[in-house]
């Protein structure tokens, strides 16, 4: 067994040798973030719990990477195993494998940014509603992402998101609606519908999500104060049978608001996992002090 005090201080040690239960680590830019959950998980490879039982979830497949990489080197090969990326990509694999209980192929195809906007642009066209006023198709993809991020009805977010509405708003609402037609017919899912898709084929179907929920022994998280409701949801699910969630973030900053990121997952933890310890990595490793008081004054104000 690795000897941890090497290499982590006694607050990232303590986070990354936990035992069982939801835990939750406070954790500011520059505290050891990285190198605590890198550590979590050759901890858990070590106690010899199966890399495929083990699920990290990041806001960049390049994180996922870069964090196996680092724990390839603690403990080998083993890792390879581990399920891990963003929540879209993990998403997509469970698609993959389950599409057709949502009514779609195996092979659905993802429709990048380019593609949506195009699609949109057709059901403008095919409504008739092209007018020299008409939300222009970039503006309807971001409201459209923001209703499907946000798990809100489009209307909801009109007319606090577009300013000086000069349309009808329940004709941007038929936009909508022809959009999700669309897409279901030709076999598409865009980018956000990997998120929306995954956390219906979990919540929809009782063997799906029992297959997953056995599989995923320990869920690690980080960047927990970006994700949204969806993202929440999602995990809560998944760790359901065991509760063996490590939500790593830092309360203070919120950064993907465009996302629909919910600064209230993180906040409720504590309630939502009555059981959860909480550990604060609070020595800062990246910053002078001199930086870091002026950062301090800044939050406290």
């Amino acid at each position: 067994m690795t000897d941890y005090s090497q290499f982590l201080n006694p607050e990232q040690q303590a986070a990354a040798t936990a035992g069982d239960g939801p835990l939750l680590v406070l954790a500011a830019a520059g505290t050891g973030k990285t190198q605590t959950l890198v550590y979590r998980v050759a901890c858990l490879v070590e106690r010899r719990v199966p890399p495929e039982a083990i699920l990290l979830l990041t806001f960049t497949n390049r994180a996922a990477r870069e964090m196996l990489e680092r724990a390839h080197g603690l403990v080998g090969d083993a890792v390879g195993a581990v399920w891990s990326g963003t929540f879209h990509h993990v998403c997509n694999r469970m698609l993959r494998r389950h599409a057709p209980q949502l009514g779609y192929r195996h092979e659905f195809v993802i429709a990048d940014r380019d593609d949506a906007r195009k699609l949109i642009d057709d059901c403008v066209k095919e409504l008739k509603l092209g007018s020299r006023d008409f939300p222009r198709r970039e503006v309807l993809n971001s409201l459209f992402s923001q209703a499907a991020n946000r798990a809100l009805p489009v209307e909801n977010l009109i007319e606090t998101r577009l300013d000086q509405l000069k349309v009808d708003p329940m004709d941007i609402v038929r936009v909508h609606d022809l959009y999700e037609r669309r897409k279901h017919e030709l076999g598409i899912m865009d980018f956000d519908d990997l998120l929306v898709n995954g956390l219906r084929l979990i919540e929809e179907h009782a063997a799906v999500r029992e297959r997953y929920q056995a599989q995923f022994r320990h869920i690690l998280v980080d960047e927990y104060q970006d994700t949204n409701l969806l993202q929440a949801r999602l995990v809560d699910l998944l760790a359901a049978r065991d509760g063996n969630v490590m939500a790593v973030g830092d309360d203070f900053q919120c950064i993907y608001s465009w996302r629909g990121a919910d600064f209230r997952n993180i906040m409720d933890f504590p309630r939502r996992y009555p059981a959860a310890r909480i550990v604060k990595l609070e020595r800062n490793y990246r910053s002078v002090p001199e930086i870091l008081a002026v950062a301090n004054a800044c939050i406290a104000g």
